[in-house]
């Protein structure tokens, strides 16, 4: 089974079921079958911590969040019902990959992803496939030489956008290639 990512592989396809016109009662009982995981090493894949849980409750949705480059991210895990949640506390402490998490109850529901930001048509998808984002990039290094760094490893880039302000001493670039 597949989780994480767009709706891929969870049993209600993803779709979530809060939304405005949803009553306050509602909300809350989504909140309830819901835990917040922290600590989670970042070579840990929403596969596996998925898996770690389905030993206790059946899994609605898994959202891993954080920097994927950190040391240490967070999640949030969805059950079908209160039971699996409550379950699910009692795994706090245990080791995945090479640090304990931490499983408390969680204080908001999964945020739903905002179709507005996933891309709308083959053109936008195939260009994501061939982008990537890269962090911590040092104010001296420039955009020509971030340019042939990728062109370097990786083939011909197609455009390069490298962002930055004042207030942080890196910078973060987005990486267009010609070829995926």
């Amino acid at each position: 089974k597949k989780f994480g990512g767009y709706g891929g592989g969870y049993p209600h396809g993803g779709k979530r079921r809060v939304n405005s016109r949803t009553s306050q009662a509602q909300r809350d009982e989504v909140i309830r079958r819901t835990v917040y995981v922290s600590d989670i090493d970042h070579q840990v894949t929403e596969e596996q911590l998925a898996a770690l849980f389905i030993n206790v409750g059946q899994v609605v949705d898994c959202r891993m969040c954080g920097d994927p480059n950190s040391v240490l991210r967070f999640a949030f895990i969805e059950f079908t019902d209160e039971e699996g949640a409550r379950a699910a506390l009692n795994l706090s402490g245990t080791v995945l990959g090479y640090y304990p998490v931490r499983v408390l109850p969680s204080k908001t529901a999964i945020a739903p992803v905002n179709p507005t930001f996933l891309p709308r048509s083959d053109d936008e998808r195939e260009m994501c496939a061939r982008t990537i984002y890269c962090t911590n990039i040092d104010k001296k290094v420039s955009q020509a030489d971030v340019k042939l760094f990728f062109e370097s490893i990786c083939g011909e880039v197609y455009r390069l956008r490298l962002l930055g302000d004042y207030q942080h001493n890196t910078r973060i670039a987005f990486v267009e290639f010609v070829m995926g």
